[in-house]
């Protein structure tokens, strides 16, 4: 007889579930749900813990952050592009 033990972990590390999101189900448990081993209905939700920081604060600074990432993706597009112009002048 196949363990249900091994194709259960086997099947979650297929899927990319880490072992801190693993729980190894008991027969009684996979019984209950029809034999079934589909992952959804043994892996849980990790309780929520406090986060000690502020949302806003946070959200703020990381936004100021892509502001900054946008303009130097602008200021690269750019300069791709006059690249490119330069390129295709030399060639014609």
């Amino acid at each position: 007889m196949i363990n249900p033990y091994a194709v259960y972990i086997l099947q979650a590390k297929a899927w990319g579930f880490d072992g801190r999101s693993l729980k190894v189900a008991t027969l009684a448990e996979i019984e209950a749900q029809g034999w079934s081993l589909n992952l959804v209905r043994y892996v849980g939700v990790a309780e929520q813990t406090s986060d000690d920081f502020d949302f806003a604060e946070r959200f703020g600074e990381l936004n100021e952050k892509l502001e900054i990432l946008n303009a130097e993706a602008h200021q690269l597009e750019e300069r791709i592009a006059e690249n490119v112009v330069k390129i295709l002048e030399d060639k014609v």
